[in-house]
């Protein structure tokens, strides 16, 4: 066989055979498995056709001038073998070369194929340069109809990510709605995040209410007033309590709040150190309030209450405690003014002995809270504002017959001009009242409560705290009366006359009591005993209404129940309370399935105790708690068996001694010569 036939059949190309061939198309074969050096150089080609090399080219002759043939990288990487001069190629090529497209063969395996195997992506999927012209590939294969037998295209389109601006598209009212869950001062700082936030940060609908007796030494005064004007025509509850930095700089920044808000309906400025000016500008700007708390404002005047009576018609709460430069000759004319009026707090002012006022609050009778703590009120100004002046009197009861006054909480602490005369006159007049606060009223006894309770149905807080003539036969006849079964609240403390007597009936019929405050009173451990044991049955009442097994957990079992104080005693400073009394109520707190345990305020020496055992009962450690009652008790124990016997008993048996010397001496005329004769007990056999 000659060596022409060989190197037919292994299909290998001779240098010389193609000079001879020239001006015909190379047969294109069915390409072998490459070897050494050429499958090298086929495998550099197909790297150089990646989409991602593509890409990083800078031309589309980058690629030629790396590998050294210019040629292959003009036709785009073909991994084909090169044609001849006289092969046709396409004339113009005006599409982009790095656009990756792959090109396939006839059916025939026969047939010779001259041209590259990569074929560029069309125009409509390709990214590359803008100057980059369109390719029509129907026009080019029709005229290459030679050339191209047919094509069948793989396009493979590259995608971007798309960014999304959240913030930026999301609305105006979500943004308000997601700043809201903000704490205020956490607000003020998100504002210096970018100048979108700070405008939203600062947008008045967010500040619809300013409270800032939590936060104004966190906030600078610049930034609390850039809120308010800010957000002045939104702002309905302003609330400055103690914000003195405001008014440190002058009025400029009162005259500037003032302003902007108004459209107030809820105004605080208590204990603000604000001019009257200022105060004189909120209440001209801003006319539809219905809450103004001037508490312990000493810039309040008489004049300011006639400007309020004047610019504020619709108001219902006034709130001028601790303003000693009022009286109530400008409280008249806001009652005049203000047919809504429903609350007066004027603690500590003066004024109130005066008939006209006190006759033209009877007569309106629209008031439900007056709290006139510490004030100068006596028994005559109480029975006009309950009775008017000269009732009709009812010959059979002997009472005033006047419509019911719709009082809901009284408030006559530490008038002491007051006695059971002016007390009496609340009885068959108040029915709807709810708390009475009476307390350091030196002058009352049991004469004033004898029908007050009876016609009280609705009493729900009481407080008689320091009153020395009270007895027990108050606290009895309070436990038998129609609001006993409501009674919430009961102070009591430092009234000497009350014991046990007195409590022990208030413990078992006031079901709903949560607060009895009687330190410094005579009552005993008996009071602490019944009170673990009338919790323990309204405890025991209310699991019975709920059903018997709750909701599972994830866990498959049943939660535990949340433990809470129902009842809380204060009984620091009594004599006859002792640790056993404190003990019974630990014990009792730390029975299986308690929800409901009493709270106690006991001597310091056991307090911290007490408040550890609640600690672990509300967390669910009950074994702890139990643990910890039962050390406890076993210390206390020990103690007092070391007050008897163990350490200190030699001091205790010496001192003894030393006294029983002395009254020896005293009955034998003292010692003779200076020494004290021997005394023994003798022997005990004589």
């Amino acid at each position: 066989m000659s060596q022409d036939s060989l190197d037919d059949r292994n299909g290998a190309t001779d240098p010389s055979t193609l000079g001879e061939a020239r001006g015909e198309a190379l047969r294109f074969e069915e390409p072998m498995k490459l070897k050494g050096r050429r499958r090298f150089l086929q495998t550099l080609q197909r790297i150089s056709s990646s989409p991602s090399l593509t890409r990083m080219a800078s031309s589309s002759s980058a690629y030629g001038n790396t590998y050294g043939n210019p040629s292959q990288s003009s036709v785009g990487f073909s991994t084909a073998p090169t044609s001849v001069v006289t092969t046709p190629v396409p004339e113009s090529q005006t599409f982009d070369l790095r656009s990756r497209v792959r090109i396939f063969s006839h059916n025939d395996p026969t047939q010779a194929v001259t041209t590259p195997l990569t074929a560029p992506l069309p125009a409509e999927v390709r990214t590359g340069p803008k100057d980059a012209q369109p390719l029509n590939i129907s026009e080019a294969t029709s005229n290459n109809a030679d050339d191209f037998s047919k094509l069948m295209l793989e396009v493979v389109p590259e995608r971007k990510a798309r960014s999304i601006d959240f913030w930026g598209e999301m609305p105006d009212e979500i943004k308000v709605h997601i700043f809201r869950f903000l704490k205020p001062w956490e607000v003020v700082r998100c504002s210096a995040v970018s100048r979108s936030w700070h405008k939203m940060c600062f947008d008045g609908q967010l500040w619809t209410n300013i409270d800032t007796h939590e936060y104004y030494r966190d906030i600078p005064s610049a930034s609390l007033v850039r809120i308010m004007t800010t957000a002045g025509p939104f702002v309905r509850d302003l609330n400055l309590r103690g914000c003195a930095q405001l008014w440190e700089r002058g009025t400029t920044h009162g005259q500037a709040i003032s302003d902007a808000c108004q459209n107030l309906e809820y105004f605080s400025l208590e204990g603000c150190r604000i001019d009257r000016g200022s105060i004189h500008s909120f209440l001209l700007e801003n006319t539809r309030l219905v809450h103004i708390n001037f508490c312990g404002v000493q810039a309040i005047t008489n004049h300011e209450l006639k400007t309020i009576a004047h610019r504020c018609p619709q108001l219902e709460s006034l709130n001028v405690s601790w303003c000693t430069h009022i009286d109530t000759k400008g409280l008249h004319k806001i009652v005049q003014s203000c047919s809504k009026l429903r609350e007066i707090k004027a603690s500590e002012t003066r004024g109130w002995t005066e008939k006209d006022f006190m006759l033209d609050l009877f007569q309106r009778n629209t008031l439900e809270r007056l709290v006139v703590a510490h004030s100068d009120i006596d028994d005559d100004s109480v029975q006009i504002l309950f009775h008017g002046t000269e009732p009709e009197i009812d010959p059979l009861t002997d009472k005033a017959i006047v419509p019911p006054r719709k009082f809901r909480h009284l408030n006559f602490s530490r008038c002491n001009q007051l006695t059971d005369k002016g007390i009496k006159c609340l009885g068959h007049n108040v029915p709807q009242l709810e708390g009475l606060q009476l307390s350091h009223i030196i002058n009352l006894t049991d004469d004033a409560f004898a029908h007050l309770f009876e016609q009280t149905p609705l009493l729900t807080h009481l407080d008689m705290e320091e009153i020395d003539e009270v007895t027990n036969v108050t606290l009895q006849n309070l436990a038998h009366s129609p609001c006993a079964r409501i009674l919430q609240h009961l102070n009591i403390s430092y009234c000497e006359n009350l014991g046990d007597t007195g409590m022990l009936p208030i413990i078992k019929h006031c079901e709903s009591m949560r607060t009895i405050d009687m330190d410094n009173t005579r009552v005993s451990d008996l009071v602490l005993t019944e009170a673990a044991a009338q919790i323990r049955e309204r405890d025991h009442h209310q699991q019975t209404l709920l059903p018997s097994t709750g909701p599972l957990d994830c866990n498959g079992d049943t939660p535990k129940i949340p433990v809470k104080v129902a009842l809380h005693l204060t009984v620091y400073d009594c004599q006859n309370v002792t640790w056993t009394g404190i003990r019974e109520i630990m014990s009792r707190n730390t029975e299986p399935n308690r929800s409901l345990i009493v709270g106690l305020k006991c001597f310091y020496g056991y307090q911290d105790t007490v408040n550890e055992h609640v600690k672990r009962l509300r967390a669910g450690r009950v074994e702890s708690a139990r643990r910890l009652e039962r050390k406890w008790a076993e210390y206390m124990i020990a103690t007092e068996e070391a007050g008897v016997g163990g350490a200190g008993a030699r001091r205790r048996r010496r001192r003894a001694r030393e006294a029983a010397m002395v009254h020896a001496d005293e009955e034998e005329g003292g010692p003779r010569g200076g020494r004290r004769r021997a005394r023994s007990g003798g022997c005990v056999v004589m």
